[in-house]
């Protein structure tokens, strides 16, 4: 069926249930329900697939448990949060906010792309990602609508009449 594998004794098999009821984190708590369960006497693959981990990572957790002891189930990626690497400040960001009042330089509509090219110019870098355009105008409270397109050789009077005549069949 599968290999059975045999963990260190650093700690006993109700200290691993324990640690595993009790970790806040939910890296380290598949990894200690992992380790409570190969201390069960399961197999290493049914434990993993269990918890949701592929066996080869599995195996990793368990050696590294092995050598390690606890410090090795420790999450090292907890504690390290994103910075906020904001491109405009306060003042940029209400002028951001003026200037998507008017239509932009080059016509059409606002879009994350053009709002980009607005930041680079208005900070003085040499690109800004499209996509933090669109976080400002997200931020800013703008959607991604636009104007229904109109037909190039629609004819306005003729779209008129139509429209009057259609409410009138439909208010008698």
């Amino acid at each position: 069926m599968g290999r059975t594998i045999t963990l260190a004794k650093h700690l006993s098999r109700e200290e691993l249930k324990t640690r595993y009821q009790n970790s806040s984190d939910r890296v380290e708590s598949r990894r200690w329900h992992l380790l409570w369960l190969v201390s069960q006497q399961w197999y290493l693959l049914d434990a993993a697939e269990s918890v949701g981990m592929s066996y080869s990572y599995a195996r990793k957790v368990v050696h590294a448990y092995n050598r390690e002891g606890s410090e090795a189930i420790r999450n090292g990626r907890q504690g390290r949060q994103m910075i906020s690497r904001a491109l405009l400040n306060a003042v940029q960001q209400e002028e951001l906010d003026q200037a998507l009042q008017e239509p932009p330089e080059d016509g059409g509509i606002w879009n994350g792309p053009k709002v980009a090219q607005w930041i680079a110019k208005r900070t003085g870098r040499q690109k800004v990602h499209p996509q933090r355009g669109w976080d400002y105008l997200q931020r800013l409270n703008y959607s991604g609508q636009r104007p229904r397109p109109s037909h190039a050789k629609g004819d306005a009077e003729a779209q008129a009449a139509f429209k009057k005549t259609c409410r009138n069949e439909l208010s008698n």
